[in-house]
């Protein structure tokens, strides 16, 4: 089986936290975790990950889990952060999908890693604020829309703030693990009926406990990674990328996806028409089989 945790150090001596899921002989997918989240986010299934012959790699972005932080990066950092852990583990050919946060983050490796990378996939990905063409907030749920009014105040702001929304949500779900996201949120009756899952419970559960295990930090310098420009351009992209999207989703708008499914080079569009922001455990084995073997 996998590995919960491994300690990797990047060019500039920063300790990174990452885990290994499914086959670790299988053909190499790095998943890049989204907002906030943390290496322990993975399909609930992980013997079904390790038939299909995937090896799965997490890791934890600079500031949440075991990772240190980086502050002031930009979404581009994390590609020297996936080169580095790909050396660590000798992999040389992989694919990469994120999911969310991870979107932005997953099209920075393809961009950038094209000699690397076989195909990549950005599912309910965010779209630049400075984006052309795109009313940013259209669509958001006002709990979203308050967080990135935080973020715009500055550092000092958003980290106070999420700070008491990250205790506020360790000790919802305590009670009720189906609450990861509170009754404030406006969210398309799919996502709760996700959330509903024991199995998907127990993986966010983890996920979100480890995040916030020395802080916020990594949640603040994603926010303000997604304020500022990106460092790198979605013309780059050349390897084979989809762009996939819930027509449902509150969280991160259609019209994000639908953006980034413009801009991407020769990118191959998948919109679900009654979908949300989350796929249960099912459609997440799917998407995962499908992007390794995109003609199977």
């Amino acid at each position: 089986m996998g590995e919960r945790l491994r300690e990797v150090r990047t060019g500039d001596g920063r300790r990174l936290g990452v885990a290994q899921w499914g086959d670790l002989a299988g053909v190499a997918v790095f998943s890049l975790h989204g907002t906030p989240g943390s290496r322990l986010a993975r399909p609930p299934d992980e013997d079904a990950v390790r038939r299909m012959g995937v090896r799965l790699v997490t890791y934890d972005r600079p500031g949440y889990g075991m990772s240190d932080r980086h502050p002031g990066r930009r979404v581009v950092d994390c590609v020297p952060d996936v080169e580095a852990i790909a050396d660590a583990l000798a992999i040389d050919r992989f694919y990469v999908t994120g999911g969310s946060g991870g979107g932005p983050h997953a099209l920075a490796v393809a961009a950038r890693l094209a000699d690397r990378v076989i195909r990549a996939r950005c599912l309910v990905g965010v779209a630049p604020l400075d984006a052309a063409g795109l009313d940013f907030f259209a669509g958001m749920d006002p709990e979203n829309v308050k967080e990135f009014g935080w973020a715009r105040q500055g550092e000092q702001v958003l980290h106070r703030e999420l700070t008491r929304l990250a205790a506020e949500d360790l000790e919802r779900i305590a009670v009720d693990p189906s609450k990861l996201l509170s009754d404030d949120w406006q969210l398309d009756p799919a996502d709760r009926a996700v959330m509903a899952r024991p199995d998907v419970q127990q993986v966010f559960g983890e996920m979100v406990r480890d995040a916030y295990r020395h802080g916020v930090w990594g949640w603040v310098d994603d926010d303000l990674a997604f304020l500022q420009p990106w460092g790198f351009e979605l013309g780059e992209v050349t390897v084979p990328t989809e762009v996939r999207y819930g027509a449902k989703d509150v969280l991160v708008p259609a019209a994000h996806g639908a953006w980034l499914a413009e801009h991407v080079p020769g990118a191959q569009v998948h919109v679900e028409p009654e979908a949300g922001h989350l796929a249960d455990p099912e459609k997440v084995l799917e998407l995962l089989r499908s992007l390794v073997s995109p003609d199977g």
